[in-house]
């Protein structure tokens, strides 16, 4: 069957069993949930506008991403109608929201058309280009003198376009300027219903941000989003850069990279664009701030912290909030379900420029992502995999909290500068530090009496079995997967966990907290060392796939994997 004259590259068979065999489904609230049902009628008025508003991001989201996305889209939702095949195909494109994408098992990129690949710079850049090519017109540029129009080309916030042997830049306010509009429409309308100062306010700074060329205007927007602690609604325009392959390239350019430093000029990695739409859970928020309370002591005793500057402690106090949320939409970035989902977000990220003004983060937890986890092949995994005396302490519960930690990790250590410095190993190497930091600073929550020494065990055998057993060899694109690589082979070599004659996890706990702290200083010793080949030397190093590994890869699938998922949205 061709769409748009490309075939789709799968039969209909293959298709109809990765939609039905091989999805599963993240289910998010609906009119009848207690959480919706308890907002007021001017909140639930307003939940509408901004779901509304989601829709719309979608539609950027899927330009940024891949220049026949819309199209295609478009032409699979009316053949849709009259043919199941077609069906199925939109049902695999949405869960990727894309024509192709990595689906966390095979090697390959999942393609749905034949002749339509993925590009290295997605839709930010010229799709023909490659880094060789980018490094050469930006030096061509910066000869010319165009010093201003690279700036704009390697900021987070541009499409970049050909300009006859060289680029231009177009800002998202811009480039999407209809769009955007749309959005704003939308939040001011929301802003109109809702019933709480602060969010109106924010909603109105962020409606502002859209329609204007102004980096200050994100600033603000940023700014006023962090402050909000105690709002009935959570709203989130997202903007994170982990798609953007073809950027951090530059970083492995020494020469190139000294003349943009002189010329005080940091490439940054394109932002793609998602909106987050939900109810704050306000029992499940109370257990995030009990965390919350001991950031400022946890950046005291994170490895190095006299080398460099941090945005928790010190006379900058703690300026983050914490949510957790029943979520009604989740679009855009978020709905890019390629090998896995976000389960919660630290934003903004350090690249972002309200942190260097004086803003805040915010922490918001994904009540109905998690809840989603698969959990009917545990038992058999535990059985298999693990020795009877840790099965007791195997809870799902408890991979929430090693999150918490995780996402207050982002919040420690080197600035922005150290990670972006790194170039493409920017990305795992942070994702790796903030599991490092979670799993090295637990200890100091039993201290604090916020978890027992029992629960700490329960979060390390958690911890290795949900997220080191691996499922596949992640892609080097895979920024959580690669850090979970990194951990397991160094642990293991460390003597924090092995496995006996019959191929059994033991854990040894004394050393599973002496050796999370020993890793999280070697990781920031990557960071500081602001060297790409560092970090490649480090991630070589500890990415080995062994035979231990392939074999619970091998049993796992055994047992059945969904790697696909489907986004049950009802509003």
């Amino acid at each position: 069957m061709k769409i748009n004259g490309f075939k789709i590259n799968y039969s209909a068979a293959e298709i109809k069993k990765k939609v039905t065999e091989q999805m599963r489904q993240v289910v998010l609230i609906d009119s009848n949930s207690e959480a919706y049902k308890n907002l007021a009628q001017g909140d639930k008025k307003a939940l509408q506008y901004l779901v509304n508003a989601a829709r719309i991001i979608n539609d950027v989201a899927l330009e940024m991403d891949h220049p026949m996305n819309l199209v295609q889209k478009q032409a699979l939702e009316v053949a849709a109608e009259k043919s199941p095949y077609a069906a199925n195909t939109l049902r695999l494109f949405n869960s990727l929201n894309g024509v192709a994408g990595s689906n966390g098992i095979d090697k390959e990129p999942v393609e749905i058309f034949e002749g339509i690949h993925q590009f290295v710079g997605r839709n930010f850049y010229p799709t023909d280009m490659d880094s060789t090519e980018l490094r050469t017109t930006i030096n061509k540029m910066l000869d010319a003198g165009k010093v201003d129009e690279v700036r704009k080309i390697l900021s987070a916030r541009t499409m970049v376009r050909r300009d006859g042997d060289l680029l231009k830049a177009i800002d998202y306010t811009e480039y999407f300027a209809d769009e955007f509009a749309e959005i704003a429409n939308e939040l001011e309308c929301a802003a109109h219903f809702a019933t709480d100062e602060l969010f109106k306010d924010y909603l109105g700074w962020q409606a502002q941000a859209l329609l204007q060329n102004n980096e200050e205007m994100d600033i603000l927007a940023d700014k006023h989003w962090a402050e909000m602690q105690n709002t009935q609604l959570e709203f989130t325009l997202s903007r994170e850069n982990y798609d953007d392959h073809l950027t951090p390239q530059l970083f492995s350019d020494q020469e190139l990279c000294a003349r943009l430093s002189e010329l005080n000029i940091n490439p940054v990695p394109k932002d793609m664009l998602g909106i987050r739409v939900g109810v704050v859970n306000k029992e499940g928020t109370d257990l995030l701030l009990k965390f919350k309370h001991e950031m400022t002591k946890l950046a005291a005793l994170m490895p190095y912290a006299d080398k460099y500057e941090q945005n928790v402690g010190a006379e900058k106090g703690l300026k983050q909030t914490m949510v957790d949320v029943d979520i009604a939409a989740l679009s855009g970035d978020y709905a890019l379900c390629r090998g896995g989902i976000t389960l919660a977000q630290n934003l903004p990220n350090n690249d972002k420029p309200s942190l260097a003004h004086g803003g805040g983060r915010r922490n918001v937890y994904h009540r109905q992502v998690r809840h989603s986890a698969e959990s009917e092949n545990t038992q058999k995994i535990l059985q298999k995999l693990v020795s009877p005396e840790l099965h007791q302490y195997y809870d799902n519960e408890y991979d929430h909290i090693f999150t918490i930690g995780h996402e207050n990790g982002h919040s420690l250590g080197p600035d922005s500068s150290y990670q972006t410095a790194l170039g493409i190993y920017q990305h795992i190497i942070e994702e790796h530090k903030a599991d490092m930091v979670s799993a090295a600073m637990m200890p100091e929550y039993v201290k604090a009496g916020i978890i027992t020494a029992e629960e700490l065990k329960s979060i390390y055998v958690t911890w290795i079995v949900k997220r080191h057993f691996m499922k596949a060899y992640p892609s080097d694109m895979e920024a959580h997967r690669m850090a979970d690589l990194i951990e397991y082979n160094y642990l293991r070599e460390y003597g924090a966990f092995g496995f006996d004659a019959d191929k059994k996890l033991h854990i040894d706990f004394a050393k599973m907290q002496s050796g999370s702290r020993s890793l999280l200083e070697k990781i920031i010793e990557v960071q500081l060392s602001k060297s790409p080949e560092f970090a490649k030397q480090f991630v070589d190093r500890w990415t080995e796939w062994g035979e231990m590994l392939q074999y619970i890869s091998d049993f796992k699938q055994s047992l059945g994997i969904r790697p696909y998922i489907e986004i049950k949205t009802y509003f």
